[in-house]
């Protein structure tokens, strides 16, 4: 059985679009799949931005080629979208995804975490779920079945800490987006290249 690890962010429509196809590499072609949060620092590469209700950007740090890429991505994305009957409403602002992440962590460690994975690329993308919030994770936590009351410190200590170590482990393999898949030491980026993954898998 191939083992592939799979890097994602709650937060990156790509990899969102890509969830079903990546629980087929394991239900279709028999792989090991290992699901790891890698938190994206968009504002490094795209420039920071917050929309109001209006549309308008409040912040004025994206240049006019940051904001083509953009919105090109998220036209993009619908498009795709709509092929998988799935709604992706674009966030009026760049959100950090680590406490999201830690609460997959959390229900990784104590059980099947798809339940949660699952609602929370759901709602992120109906714009109801916010994912810098720990209450949010807490909620999402106990309608995915968890018990959640010890969430906030595993939050502050333990979880802070693996999601670092994921990270580090994830960029000494050479990951530096999502989604990401690492096989037998080959890395593939990207939801198009999931059939470069399949073909590493049956050849």
């Amino acid at each position: 059985m191939t083992r592939i690890v799979h890097y994602f962010d709650y937060k990156s429509p790509y990899a969102y679009l890509a969830k079903q196809d990546t629980y087929a590499l394991e239900t279709e072609y028999g792989a090991e799949l290992e699901f790891l949060p890698y938190t994206l620092d968009i504002p490094s590469y795209l420039g920071a931005a917050e929309l109001n209700e209006r549309g308008e950007d409040l912040l004025e740090a994206r240049n006019a080629h940051q904001w083509r890429r953009v919105r090109y991505s998220y036209r993009d994305c619908r498009r795709e979208a709509s092929r998988r009957s799935l709604t992706i409403l674009g966030p009026r602002r760049i959100f950090d995804s680590t406490p999201a992440h830690v609460g997959m962590l959390y229900a990784k460690e104590r059980g099947d975490f798809r339940p949660y994975h699952d609602l929370a690329f759901e709602r992120f993308f109906l714009r109801d779920f916010d994912l810098a919030s720990a209450e949010a994770v807490v909620s999402l936590l106990s309608e995915a079945g968890f018990d959640a009351s010890d969430f906030p410190a595993y939050l502050a200590g333990a979880g802070r800490a693996q999601l670092d170590q994921v990270r580090e482990e994830a960029e000494d393999s050479g990951v530096f987006g999502v989604p990401s898949y690492l096989v037998e030491g080959e890395l593939y980026w990207g939801a198009e290249r999931l059939e470069r993954v399949v073909e590493h898998l049956t050849r």
